[in-house]
């Protein structure tokens, strides 16, 4: 004989497992408020339930946007290089309000930035087997751009590293 499952899709899961769950689930990393919301819908809990056990996270400090933010936005840049910009646009994708999307970005310091984006513009132009400087600069900076880093940043940087002449 087998015991009833457990798992996060269990619609049979009551508010107090719901939240010794989703505890655990918010002290392992931080979560924003939508992500933890999507996992307490997927326990199967009423609006009211999750509403209320989210209220009670963001009170004993297991959810915090402005630390989420922080978080997110300092380890997409140094883990995955990202710009500022992406790192906007996914903090957005959160629901995470402006403000703590500005704090986040703060966390970023401007001059390990222009460092990092210097960095990624070397990699990829040792890459690129291009002789046209024109063709070369295109290429690299659409890849800078789309990691999200700021176009003029990128231009800048790229006339740096591979002049006219």
């Amino acid at each position: 004989m087998s015991t009833p499952s457990t798992k996060s899709s269990d619609p049979n899961i009551n508010p107090a497992d719901a939240f010794v769950r989703i505890s655990r689930y918010c002290a392992y990393q931080e979560r924003s408020h939508l992500e933890v919301r999507k996992k307490l819908q997927s326990f199967g809990l009423n609006s009211d339930s999750v509403d209320e056990i989210l209220s009670r996270l963001i009170t004993d400090g297991f959810v915090n946007e402005e630390r989420f933010a922080k978080a997110f936005a300092g380890g997409k840049f140094r883990v995955k290089k990202w710009g500022r910009h992406k790192i906007e646009l996914a903090l957005k994708s959160h629901d995470i309000s402006s403000k703590c999307i500005a704090i986040g970005l703060r966390e970023i310091d401007n001059d390990d930035y222009r460092d990092t984006l210097r960095k990624l513009l070397i990699k990829k132009s040792e890459t690129i087997g291009e002789e046209n400087v024109y063709k070369s600069r295109d290429t690299i900076s659409k890849f800078a751009i789309g990691k999200g880093f700021e176009p003029d940043l990128v231009w800048e940087l790229m006339r740096e590293l591979l002049p006219d002449n």
